[in-house]
């Protein structure tokens, strides 16, 4: 210990670089011990809760709806077992007079807000939930300003989600989502963020079908819950990693800095 203070007292980076990693698993350990503390609970009808925290323009939310997520729809068993619920907001600010930036520009403002439109006015899941998958489909495709088109593919009628939006309603809902994904405990650090049963899944979203039959408390097990091998989360030393798009943070930039001025400084140390 003594060895260590001596270091510490030589190079004020390095100072610097214990107090910000300190700092960082204080916070790691309260939000933790906040999270094991939350009891695991199910809806009322007993299903279990999946809740999908995401930025319309994300490339690895697209992703996540249009190749994982929609295999929930495919499987009548499955679907049956989860309340399932769709919060199209991620890593936009809130600014002064209550303006929304976006992570990737006024485009995904504009498709977030549609978005939320759509789950209002269609608050049955499959209909909801087929605009969505159908608009994140040319995200992924990279074909999203053809988003209108949608309409027609599935027979919708776009003037409730034109009134929704040009109303300020819509605005109105993603003001209350980003009040609730703000208010996430623990916090959440990226996007897609998936949530089972008040658990976050961490960067093992894809694997949420896993989740679900480990969350479940029903006697009959869903096929696709049989057999099925159940991963750890995050602090359970899972190895499973899937992309994501972070929040833009100057806290994390900082560290960022922080550290790279401790691996060059190490670096011209041992040279």
């Amino acid at each position: 210990m003594s060895s260590l203070c001596l270091l510490l007292s030589r190079h004020p980076l390095l100072q610097l670089w214990f107090i910000a990693i300190t700092t960082t698993a204080i916070f790691s350990t309260k939000f933790s011990s906040a999270s094991r503390g939350v009891s695991v609970h199910q809806s009322e009808n007993g299903k279990v809760t999946v809740a999908l925290y995401y930025e319309s323009l994300c490339p690895y939310c697209s992703n996540f709806i249009v190749n994982d997520l929609v295999k929930l729809f495919d499987d009548d068993e499955l679907i049956s077992l989860v309340d399932l619920k769709i919060i199209p907001y991620g890593n936009a600010r809130i600014g002064p007079n209550d303006t929304v930036t976006c992570q990737h520009g006024p485009s995904e403002c504009l498709l977030n807000t549609i978005e939320a439109c759509a789950i209002n006015i269609w608050p049955d899941l499959n209909k909801h939930f087929s605009y969505i998958n159908c608009v994140e489909t040319l995200v992924y495709k990279h074909k999203y300003p053809q988003w209108e088109t949608c309409f027609d593919e599935l027979g919708l009628d776009p003037t409730p989600i034109s009134e929704c939006y040009s109303s300020g309603y819509g605005k109105e809902l993603e003001l209350k989502y980003a009040a609730e994904t703000n208010t996430l405990q623990p916090p959440h650090e990226y996007v897609p963020w998936v949530v089972v049963d008040g658990q976050p899944l961490y960067e093992d979203y894809e694997n949420f079908v896993s989740y679900i039959c480990k969350a479940y408390n029903g006697t009959a097990r869903p096929n696709a819950c049989t057999g099925l091998a159940l991963d750890t989360i995050r602090n359970e030393k899972t190895n499973t990693r899937h992309p994501v798009s972070y929040i833009e943070s100057a806290t994390k930039s900082t560290l960022s800095k922080i550290r790279s001025a401790i691996i060059s400084w190490m670096d011209d140390g041992s040279s």
